[in-house]
């Protein structure tokens, strides 16, 4: 069995519901004044530090995949286990960036009625940066997830047999 990419609609179920649970915390808070909105920059800066470790963790397993197999010898030793938790990192990542995201834009929205108090006003600097970081983690566990496929082996599905296979057919 081997892994699938997370297909797009995944990604937009999480925005969608990130973002209506950021606008029930933010609606919550408006008449309970509990101070749940915004996050810290060291929220978003965490946030950036892990997409960055995910990213060189998945350059590694696409250096190591798509390296000729004679060579990779000459590499250090690499664990499939290493490649397979470096993918469902990578999956996590952009599956709670979208999460976040969501949740983060809808706190946003939602408090932009209230942009000229200050208050609000530092909650919404807050909420857009946490956006970018979050929007800066889906789109790099993506691009990690994509950087974790295999290349096809040589077996019957690979491009070079099939075009093998139907030149042959063509030949008889």
């Amino acid at each position: 069995m081997g892994a699938r990419r997370t297909p797009w609609w995944v990604y937009a179920a999480g925005i969608v519901v990130g973002f209506a649970a950021g606008a029930l915390v933010a609606l919550f808070e408006e008449t309970h004044s509990l101070g749940l909105l915004g996050a810290p920059w060291f929220v978003s800066a965490i946030l950036v530090l892990l997409g960055v470790v995910v990213l060189y963790l998945a350059f590694q397993v696409h250096k190591y995949t798509t390296t000729d197999p004679k060579k990779r010898a000459e590499l250090k030793t690499f664990e499939p286990e290493r490649a397979v938790n470096t993918l469902v990192m990578a999956k996590a990542l952009a599956v709670a960036g979208a999460i976040l995201l969501g949740w983060y834009g809808g706190q946003l929205v939602l408090c932009l009625r209230h942009a000229e108090a200050s208050y609000y006003h530092g909650i919404i600097v807050e909420c857009a940066i946490a956006c970018g970081a979050a929007l800066f983690d889906m789109i790099i566990g993506i691009v990690s997830e994509w950087l974790c496929m295999l290349p096809p082996t040589e077996g019957p599905d690979h491009p070079k047999i099939k075009e093998a296979r139907r030149r042959q057919q063509f030949a008889h």
